[in-house]
């Protein structure tokens, strides 16, 4: 659930489930369907790594705001990490 009050679910995701969103991305940005393309792309589980530089170059709000799945993120890091 986002924080905010969005109602985005975020969850681990299987490696098919990730090809599956990367390649009905791709698909949707070639039938000229960019915007629904890019909100498919942000249910792709960010890499921690990036999340983490995200959270402190621009901040959790942005992170929160924008809809990102930060799943692999919160496990990694733990639950709250976002707002520690």
């Amino acid at each position: 659930m986002n924080p905010k009050g969005g109602s985005m679910v975020h969850r681990l995701m299987t490696e098919d489930e990730k090809d599956a969103i990367i390649m009905k991305s791709i698909e949707l940005m070639d039938a000229g369907k960019e915007a629904e393309g890019h909100a498919l792309m942000k249910t792709y589980p960010m890499f921690p790594w990036l999340a983490k530089v995200f959270k402190e170059k621009v901040g959790a709000d942005f992170l929160i705001e924008a809809g990102f799945n930060l799943a692999e993120a919160e496990a990694q890091f733990g639950p709250g990490w976002l707002t520690r």
